[in-house]
């Protein structure tokens, strides 16, 4: 008994050693989830980007704008002057909120006369907002309490009062800020999966040989590829988006033409990824796998579905900025929840793009080289 179970663990350690995918994947994968993981998954937000509009410009009012900034959470990003600037920045995503300090706001405060602050914020991703509209309160409650003591008030209403007026998500309902990550999360790994075992699962059956052998160019077959597979995520993704507006109340306040171009654009790169795999991978197996370790962990955790980027470290950031969802889900939540047009998020369509011309070239000079 024992002796079998020896020579049978023992065959099995030297088909792992042989078998340098295997051994791969058993030694340094969970080592790579576990930092990915432990640097990535941050629930402290910090380095917020905050427009200010001071329409005082007194002394009192840069101490109350310095306390935002010098608090660790938030960090300057313009100063604005009007509305539309506000707008402008907000529907870009270039800041996620904006103090607006009032007129006469160092008089009233001289005189002991309460006064109001307001900051907008950007309310599509509602965990972010809640956690601004926390540290805001606290900020603006420890600030007006030392202007009390620096005028000499004492046991009376604090001189200054936060407004916060939330965009897009009034309500800050969490399923607003989920639903479109969800749509990115399901159309990118279904699209990778399902092209991923495609070539593989010619050679598998060997009549990868026969096309090798017809008049076809590798570009030509890589695209012929693709198009079935494209058509079919396309109405899987429009099946989500229509389910989640009826589930979920998820709105489209922008133009389903933008929406149905982002959404192509980001599945041709999804879809010639998984090609590329496709191309490396001997068998289903490995196929699969890698489809799903290039798309399910970079998707949840490294496109802002979950975690906010902005809190994640430096060297994490970077790597973000090869991850398609990333642009498409900024796209997804400027269309859908925003409502805004293509200048608001034409760089992540430029990106998308990029990314899937990428992808389609890596898939076609792999397969050229196959083809010989």
């Amino acid at each position: 008994m024992m002796r079998t179970v020896a020579a049978v663990a023992h065959k099995e350690f030297r088909q792992i050693v042989r078998d340098r995918r295997t051994l791969l994947t058993v030694l340094f994968v969970p080592a790579f989830i576990l930092l990915l993981y432990g640097y990535a998954l941050n629930f402290d937000i910090r380095n917020i980007p905050i427009a200010v509009d001071d329409r005082d410009g007194t002394r009192a009012s840069r101490e109350m704008v310095s306390a935002f900034v010098n608090s660790g959470y938030f960090s300057l990003a313009a100063s604005i002057h009007s509305p539309a600037e506000m707008d402008r920045l907000i529907d870009r995503g270039e800041v996620r909120a904006v103090l607006v300090v009032p007129a006469g706001f160092g008089r009233d405060v001289a005189n002991r006369v309460p006064v109001t602050l307001q900051i907008v914020i950007d309310g599509d991703n509602a965990n972010t907002a809640t956690t601004v509209v926390g540290y805001a309160t606290a900020i603006t409650a420890d600030a007006s309490a030392a202007l009390q003591a620096a005028v000499g008030i004492e046991r009376r209403p604090l001189p200054v009062v936060l407004e916060p007026r939330v965009w897009y998500n009034p309500e800050l309902r969490s399923t607003l800020f989920l639903v479109p990550g969800l749509i990115a999360f399901i159309a990118m790994i279904t699209a990778v999966v399902s092209t991923a075992l495609s070539v593989v699962r010619e050679k598998e059956r060997g009549t990868m040989e026969q096309i090798r052998m017809s008049p076809l160019a590798p570009a030509a077959f890589v695209v012929g590829k693709t198009l079935p597979y494209l058509a079919l995520s396309f109405v899987s993704a429009l099946i989500v988006i229509l389910a989640a507006m009826a589930l979920f109340d998820l709105p489209v306040r922008g133009s389903w033409l933008l929406l149905a171009a982002s959404v192509v654009i980001f599945l041709v790169g999804a879809l010639a990824q998984g090609l590329l795999i496709s191309t490396l991978a001997d068998s289903q197996q490995v196929a699969f796998q890698a489809a799903l370790l290039s798309s399910f962990l970079p998707t949840f955790i490294l496109s802002g579905f979950v975690f906010p980027i902005s809190s994640m470290p430096w060297a994490i950031q970077l790597v973000t900025y090869v991850v398609p969802a990333r642009y498409f889900l900024a796209a997804l939540r400027a269309i859908v929840l925003k409502g805004a047009g293509l200048e608001a998020f034409a760089g992540d369509v430029v990106a998308m793009m990029a990314f899937s011309l990428v992808m389609l070239s890596l898939a076609s000079v792999r397969l050229a080289r196959q083809w010989v």
